[in-house]
């Protein structure tokens, strides 16, 4: 199966779900909901996707949520993404999820646990999932240890937490409290850390938070002794290339420092942020990088082994993965 594919099996550890919400199914969801929104029709909407920053991108990323209301909704969206990424080739996938985004409109936890739980069980044959949620960290701190205290008392099926949006003048050690208490709970430990955020973000987030992997992480490059670490101590960093270039923390593609990252032995691999706003999903991103930046075979596969190493799964499961990937790198 996997050799069908121009790009490795899929391994994706840094896909925000609401992120995978198309234009398409933001307005059949805002129809269905009786929900207005300040577009003329599809060709209005998919005009405002021409993003100067991070900041201008989460305006129309947080907007668009409006459409999202039950748990068929966010179901829907989950079901959707997972149907598009089997198509290129997705395997196993820890998709966050940004429940902080959705309790301010008013939405129950409940339904976003549901609908986005419900569809990952539901994924495809040959697919297996996690879910992360993230706190947004621009967002009080006391609010984020109080949802996390609503996530643990909701028996969902959590595999760990994250931190996300806006990142400038936002620096991981605020949520020391938050990550040691759900250490304690049994949770796996994410951050974005170094997207728009000084490297010293990067290191804050594995001294003061504990992280296991770092999202994006492309800073670190400014400094030279936690490269270093970084490669002694094995961390993965998801990167988004695709998302880095539309967000301008990157001029172009062909400016991306994904080759110096593989370069200086760092355990880096490719991912699609939101897709549906940045041009695309993981296979996409995979496919972008190897054209644009003139990655041979042997680093593409070392991309999709590094994900497959960063996976927080079982070693059974991680083995799987492991040949898939060899299965399809032979010539």
């Amino acid at each position: 199966m996997t050799q069908a594919f121009d790009t490795p099996p899929a391994v994706e550890l840094h896909c925000h779900v609401e992120g995978t919400l198309e234009p398409e199914l933001i307005l059949e969801l805002a129809e269905r909901n009786r929900v207005s929104l300040p577009y003329a029709d599809l060709d209005d909407l998919r005009a405002r996707y021409a993003f100067t920053d991070l900041q201008h991108f989460l305006d129309l990323y947080y907007a668009n949520m409006a459409v999202l209301r039950t748990a068929e909704d966010f179901a829907a969206m989950t079901t959707a993404y997972l149907r598009r990424a089997a198509a290129g080739g997705l395997r196993h996938v820890e998709l966050f999820v940004d429940p902080q985004a959705h309790l301010v409109r008013g939405v129950p936890l409940e339904a976003v646990l549901e609908g986005v739980g419900g569809a990952l069980a539901a994924a495809p044959d040959g697919i297996t999932s996690g879910l992360i949620p993230n706190f947004l960290r621009d967002r009080p701190v006391d609010e984020a240890s109080e949802v996390l205290d609503a996530l643990l008392a909701s028996g969902a099926d959590l595999l760990g937490i994250g931190l996300d949006s806006a990142e400038v003048g936002h620096p991981p050690g605020d949520f020391a409290d938050v990550y040691a208490r759900a250490r304690a709970a049994g949770l796996r430990l994410v951050a974005h850390a170094g997207e728009e955020g000084p490297a010293s973000y990067v290191t804050d987030a594995l001294d003061v938070l504990g992280v296991e992997r770092v999202d994006h992480g492309i800073r670190c490059l400014d400094d030279h002794a936690l490269v270093r670490r970084l490669v002694d101590e094995a961390v993965p960093l998801t990167v988004c290339p695709l998302s880095n270039v539309r967000l301008r923390t990157v001029d172009t593609l062909a400016d991306h420092p994904l080759p110096g990252m593989l370069d200086a032995g760092l355990a880096v691999s490719v991912h699609s942020d939101d897709p549906a706003y940045f041009g695309g999903y993981v296979d996409d991103n995979h496919r972008a990088v190897r054209e644009a930046l003139g990655l041979d075979h042997a680093q593409v596969r070392r991309l999709a082994d590094n994900a497959v190493d960063a996976a927080f799964v079982d070693d059974r499961r991680r083995a799987e993965l492991r040949a898939e990937v060899a299965a399809w790198a032979q010539p």
